[in-house]
């Protein structure tokens, strides 16, 4: 969907929010060690991170985009990507910090907006999602945003927030600290 490339490219680009960027060159690392490119993780995550601020990262996804026959164009210019009609912001009922997000709920209500299919012959919809504006740990006022739905039918908007709501678990007191990767298999 056009607002995973748009945070895709904004990571390439130094841009992206910091756990977005962490959790991709812990990934991203691992593949090059395995795939034998590096010797390390330090070494990977140093590679990565050249590859990263030399715009050579970059220039690589306009090179699989324009394999894949789509625009690279739409990567120098985020412009270009689908968009939806509007935005909608679902917000919190109640004040205190977010102690847990359901991912799988959250996924089943940006397949309900068309972001994912149900069945096979479902279309995709590119221009339509999800930005979480509150995550994990983060501290919210009743009535402040958690997600803004980016939408094309409205038909669905009533449903969608009510399962992003439930999705998210708002408590009076801030869930303990946990690393972004929890455990690496070796």
């Amino acid at each position: 969907n056009a607002l995973e490339v748009k945070e895709a490219v904004e990571m390439l680009r130094g841009q992206a929010p910091a756990d977005y960027t962490e959790l991709t060159l812990a990934l991203t690392a691992e593949m090059l060690v395995l795939g034998k490119q590096a010797g390390s993780i330090d070494e990977a995550r140093a590679k990565l991170q050249r590859s990263i601020t030399s715009g050579a990262a970059e220039a690589k996804l306009k090179e699989i985009v324009a394999a894949q026959g789509g625009d690279p164009a739409a990567i120098t210019d985020l412009s270009r990507l689908p968009k939806s009609r509007t935005t909608v912001a679902i917000t919190a009922e109640s004040a205190g910090f977010v102690t847990a997000i359901h991912s799988e709920a959250i996924g089943l209500a940006a397949m309900a907006l068309g972001a994912g299919r149900e069945k096979t012959s479902d279309v995709i919809d590119p221009g339509v999602g999800f930005v979480l504006e509150k995550k994990l740990g983060d501290v919210v006022t009743a009535g402040a945003t958690l997600v803004t739905a980016h939408v094309n039918d409205d038909r669905r908007v009533p449903e969608v927030i009510e399962r992003v709501r439930r999705a998210y678990r708002i408590g009076a007191a801030a869930p303990a600290a946990r690393p972004l990767v929890l455990e690496r298999l070796a």
